[in-house]
């Protein structure tokens, strides 16, 4: 008879906790649409934090770590999904360790992950990422691979957005393109400035208000009217 009696409490008690977890779970989701719809940030990632500890899943987790990066919480992001390369990951999660990386100032291991994106599905804009942290790297002849196929397939509608400056501003694409081309080039001879600033000329001509590309050709004709290494006086 007790045992009788302590398997219904039992049972009585798993279903007590079915029921509770099932409409915690239901009350998550819809605290996570409503939070969704007023644009709270903070209250989605509370909401997507409840939802993955009553009923894990890597989709919710992945969902979880793209809305951190978005955020720029970078390492909230990485927390959440780890930084190891792997060839399972989604699409999303392989994104928000590759910005996420690279953001955190680790162009290596963020470069392994915009590889895997790009050996997905090849953009121009994600030529331009690779290029970017190869040159980082001191990968030129990588970087310059990636650059000629950005400049191949870059739209004329296609912008990159730069923030050197105190207001953020856009330029076309090829002409970030070309940008790049140059400081290969000069990194790759620095014998030949000419044809880095050639590269720089053609970034000018596509995009003329084009801050950094007209700070680079100075620091070039900088380097080209004094060699590096020419001594001032004794």
């Amino acid at each position: 008879m007790k045992k009788t009696l302590l398997v219904l409490l039992l049972l009585v008690g798993f279903n007590a906790i079915s029921q509770t977890n099932n409409e915690l779970l239901e009350h998550y989701k819809a605290y996570y649409q409503e939070m969704r719809m007023q644009g709270d940030v903070n209250g989605v990632i509370g909401a997507l934090t409840h939802l993955n500890v009553l009923s894990p899943s890597k989709e919710r987790r992945d969902t979880l770590a793209f809305v951190y990066m978005n955020n720029s919480q970078h390492m909230q992001a990485l927390n959440t999904i780890g930084i190891e390369k792997n060839e399972a990951d989604s699409d999303l999660a392989v994104q928000v360790k590759a910005v996420s990386l690279k953001a955190l100032n680790q162009p290596k291991r963020a470069l392994e992950h915009f590889e895997i994106l790009f050996k997905r599905e090849p953009s121009a804009y994600l030529a331009y990422e690779l290029a970017d942290l190869k040159i980082q790297t001191g990968d030129n002849a990588g970087a310059m691979s990636n650059i000629d196929y950005g400049i191949a397939n870059s739209q004329d509608d296609m912008k990159y957005a730069f923030y050197e400056r105190q207001q953020p501003y856009e330029v076309a694409l090829k002409a970030a393109f070309y940008h790049l081309k140059g400081l290969v080039t000069y990194n790759m001879d620095k014998n030949n400035i000419d044809a880095a600033l050639t590269s720089i000329d053609e970034a000018l001509k596509l995009d003329p208000n084009f801050n950094l590309a007209s700070l680079s050709k100075q620091a070039l004709e900088s380097r080209k009217e004094k060699p590096e290494g020419e001594g001032g006086e004794n």
